[in-house]
């Protein structure tokens, strides 16, 4: 028996975000995962995107546990147009981790 490599999952959320559409969301992930031979382990939810805690409990999380990849539903969950690369060139060159999107933004 093979042991997946861990993956770690990272969503941001407005105030509007139903736990119905969170958990497709986190089902969206763990179906990735699942398919690219990943085991996911801790979705992070960021609630408040001014203040992003999760987010940088994710990276604090990916370098100790020495994770490859990170998976958000689409590169929009890193922030707005103008944030995108900022957030995934902290999470790619503070970290040994790359960014994968589940899917292509709209």
């Amino acid at each position: 028996m093979t042991t997946r490599p861990l993956l770690l999952g990272y969503v941001r959320a407005d105030e509007t975000a139903s736990a119905a559409e969170l958990a497709s969301m986190t089902s969206a992930l763990a179906s990735f995962a699942s398919t690219e031979g990943f085991t996911l382990g801790t979705v992070y939810t960021e609630r408040d995107c001014s203040t992003p805690a999760a987010f940088h409990a994710l990276v604090d999380e990916v370098n100790r546990l020495e994770v490859r990849a990170v998976v958000v539903p689409n590169l929009e969950h890193l922030g707005g147009f103008d944030v995108v690369s900022t957030m995934r060139n902290h999470l790619e060159q503070h970290t040994s981790a790359r960014v994968v999107a589940v899917q292509a933004a709209p």
